[in-house]
């Protein structure tokens, strides 16, 4: 066995002459184990929520969305569909026109964004899963219906059972003079909704989804699009397909994968985390100094094993290793026992869910905190505590040196 750990072990476990290091080691320990667990749970809660809001985002957004690079919008006829089609790994293509409104409900009125999506647009997304009220329909053979978001439903006060007011929506026309009165000025048409989704404040105050056709005709549009979604098999390499729409497409066009088109809120989600397990670290390091403490007292009370370690040959650096392996081993008993009491605690929260967001009346998409447990979290959190734990070591060790032994000397 090795030595230095070997007596180590035996310093950490045997009681010592004053009962006050005894109790400041399990200090250490607890106070390292309470770091630690508070660590793994953290950052399991931002899993959890991170995972949340990118599947809230995912379902509206497209795997990949194309859209001009210099214009609002483009002439369909100028862009290889059925080249992009082939690319392996595309299933379903989403012809989309998109366009700011004015919707009416009674006398009521609203700025929203009219999202005109072709038929495979539900191949694309998971907007039907999100559904709160109502089914999500835009299209009864000939007759056109709108998908509003929860928001717009709210301030607009509209009611999908009233067979008598539909929704009217306005846009101005592009020729339009402005000097023949309002009806003149804007196109409009009426529509009825079929159903509500909630998927994210953004999007629930902001768009209403209708047919292709109806945005179309609202618009006056013949070829012109706004954009086109892409969806992908399972298997798919986003970025191939990607780069491969890009070399297809050309520089007049943008193809964003999912990550681009949330670029800002996952740049703020990784900053998030990153800054809590920072301040946590932080927590952690004043913890430790309780090794430090604990460390130097354990040094005082051995100082006659230190003098006759020497006198029976072991070297300073031998000495040195026991009493660091001494600290490491109250950080790494700390460290094993936070992260099992820190994945016991997350299971139980997946598990059963104790931990609510709000009461029972909330609004909230989940009612429990999310959490999603990692294993890079417990690698890098246990890292970081061992090296933590090494570094709050090293301070009392350095020092051993000048501890008056009668026998012990430098190397």
């Amino acid at each position: 066995m090795n030595l230095p750990f070997y007596i180590a072990r035996r310093y950490f476990v045997s009681r010592k002459s004053h009962n006050i290091i005894n109790i400041i080691s399990g200090i250490s320990v607890l106070g390292v184990a309470i770091g630690t667990m508070a660590l793994i749970i953290v950052l399991s809660v931002f899993n959890g929520f991170e995972k949340l809001v990118v599947s809230l985002f995912n379902s509206f957004n497209p795997d990949i969305a194309i859209t001009a690079a210099h214009s609002k919008t483009f002439d369909l006829g100028t862009v290889p569909l059925a080249k992009l089609q082939k690319i392996p790994g595309v299933l379903y293509l989403t012809e989309v026109i998109e366009e700011n409104a004015l919707m009416k409900y009674k006398e009521k009125p609203y700025i929203i964004t009219i999202k005109g999506v072709s038929k495979d647009f539900l191949h694309t997304s998971r907007v039907d899963t999100m559904m709160t009220e109502g089914k999500f329909m835009i299209e009864d053979g000939d007759k056109d219906y709108a998908v509003l978001g929860y928001g717009v439903a709210y301030y607009l006060g509209t009611n999908l059972k009233d067979f008598e007011n539909p929704l009217s929506v306005y846009v101005p026309r592009r020729d339009a003079a402005f000097t023949g009165g309002f009806e003149n000025a804007f196109n409009s048409e009426i529509i009825f909704p079929s159903g509500y989704f909630s998927i994210q404040q953004d999007y629930d105050v902001k768009y209403v989804l209708v047919p292709l056709r109806f945005a179309k005709r609202l618009l006056s549009y013949e070829n012109e699009r706004t954009g086109i979604e892409l969806g992908l098999s399972k298997t798919a390499d986003i970025q191939k397909v990607q780069l491969a729409a890009e070399n297809l497409l050309g520089k007049g066009f943008i193809v964003k994968n999912r990550f681009q088109q949330q670029e800002i809120l996952y740049k703020i989600m990784k900053s998030e985390k990153w800054a809590i397990f920072l301040i946590l670290t932080f927590i952690l390091l004043i913890a430790t100094f309780n090794v430090v403490g604990s460390l130097s007292m354990l040094i005082l009370d051995k100082k006659k094993d230190i003098g006759v370690l020497q006198s029976l040959g072991a070297s300073h650096r031998l000495i040195k290793r026991i009493f660091l392996m001494e600290g490491m081993l109250i950080s790494m008993i700390g460290a094993v026992l936070g992260l099992i009491l820190g994945a016991v605690i997350c299971w139980i929260q997946i598990r059963f869910g104790l931990i609510k967001l709000g009461d029972s009346g909330s609004t909230f998409v989940v009612d429990t905190y999310p959490v999603q447990m990692q294993v890079a979290d417990f690698i890098g959190v246990f890292a970081t505590v061992i090296s933590i734990g090494f570094l709050a070591a090293w301070y009392p060790v350095h020092n051993i040196g000048k501890i008056n032994t009668g026998n012990i000397k430098p190397d």
